[in-house]
């Protein structure tokens, strides 16, 4: 993996591919290698940048929680490493909230949106305090528990049933976050602004991908993104939940492959 250091910070990501770039972004708390099974329909024809975002994975986590506006930095200074000006982005869930934080900083770097899994509005008061008190709790007891605590959140109840080996291999991801990391994330995510409001400005080619077994997000949040972000569709997958790249990998690598495609020849 390469690294570059952003801020307090050392962020690791991975290359793949010739062409033309692409970012994707993984979810919580998961780490680039989610991408790589759906990232087989795009990497004969792009380049892919597959960031460890800041806590997750091979990247650190920094001094104090890891805000949006921390991630967003971050990015900038991988899209500056690989002398990459403007490109798509591809993020899942907390990798959606990057994205919104992005495109406020540093929208003329942003070619088109894929945004999966993921919602615009801010943590209501009682999310919030759920995310501080698992932080405070993960620090207490270690990362099992939360870990074991997030699989029927995050995975669909198909893949949990019948894909045992997913469910293990998302485990392995979550397991290289330590407890300093995941408390430092989840306070971040606390702390994010509501983007509503950001998606009327969003003015990019933009899909917006969802699980119909997204038990955090789902086809609400999707359709309330295409209300605001102007000529965006949504596309809902099959027997996914919210880590549906993860879960469907051939449907979505083709799916984003084929947004690509047209956004190339756009």
């Amino acid at each position: 993996m390469k690294q570059v250091r952003s801020g307090d910070a050392e962020i690791s990501y991975e290359v793949m591919g010739d062409g033309p770039p692409v970012v994707l972004l993984h979810p919580f708390p998961a780490n680039h290698e989610l991408w790589e099974p759906a990232g087989k329909a795009l990497v004969q024809q792009y380049r892919l940048i597959l960031p460890d975002l800041r806590g997750h994975g091979e990247s650190a986590v920094g001094e104090g929680p890891a805000t949006m506006a921390k991630h967003a930095v971050d990015l900038a200074r991988i899209l500056n490493e690989e002398h990459v000006g403007r490109a798509p982005f591809v993020g899942v869930s907390i990798g959606g909230y990057v994205l919104f934080e992005f495109w406020r900083r540093f929208r003329g770097r942003v070619a088109a949106l894929v945004l999966c899994n993921t919602k615009a509005p801010a943590d209501t008061p009682e999310a919030r305090a759920g995310r501080m008190q698992a932080a405070a709790d993960v620090l207490e007891r270690d990362t099992e528990p939360f870990f074991a605590s997030m699989i029927p959140k995050l995975l669909g109840e198909t893949t949990r049933r019948t894909r045992p080996d997913l469910t293990e291999s998302a485990l392995r991801m979550m397991r290289k976050m330590s407890a300093e990391d995941v408390a430092m994330v989840q306070r971040g995510m606390a702390e994010r602004p509501d983007s509503v409001e950001t998606l009327k400005t969003i003015n990019v080619p933009t899909l917006i991908v969802t699980g119909d077994e997204d038990i955090l997000t789902g086809v609400a949040e999707a359709e309330l993104m295409k209300q605001h972000i102007a000529g965006s569709q949504v596309k809902v997958v099959a027997k996914a939940g919210h880590y549906s790249p993860w879960e469907q990998p051939a449907e979505v690598g083709q799916m984003i492959r084929q947004f690509m495609d047209g956004v190339s020849k756009g």
